[in-house]
């Protein structure tokens, strides 16, 4: 079994990226959570598609989910 090996900033490089994704993936959980559907069940399938496929489902979310909801107070 080979190791990878990875200097410092490759390593941070791909701490940086893996950080974002998920930053980016609860951030639109959390603004679903938010808003306002025009029904339960289309919320939950945003919320099911940005934590079942996390890093696409979260740039779904942001491009059409996020219209279609009503931010809440």
């Amino acid at each position: 079994m080979s190791r990878l090996n990875l200097t410092g900033p490759e390593l941070a490089g791909l701490l940086g990226l893996v950080t974002a994704f998920a930053v980016l993936s609860l951030w639109s959980i959390r603004d679903a959570f938010n808003r306002q559907f025009r029904s339960t069940n289309e919320k939950m399938i945003w919320i099911q598609l940005c934590v079942l496929v996390p890093f696409l489902g979260a740039i779904v979310y942001l491009i059409w989910g996020k219209k279609r909801g009503e931010k809440t107070k």
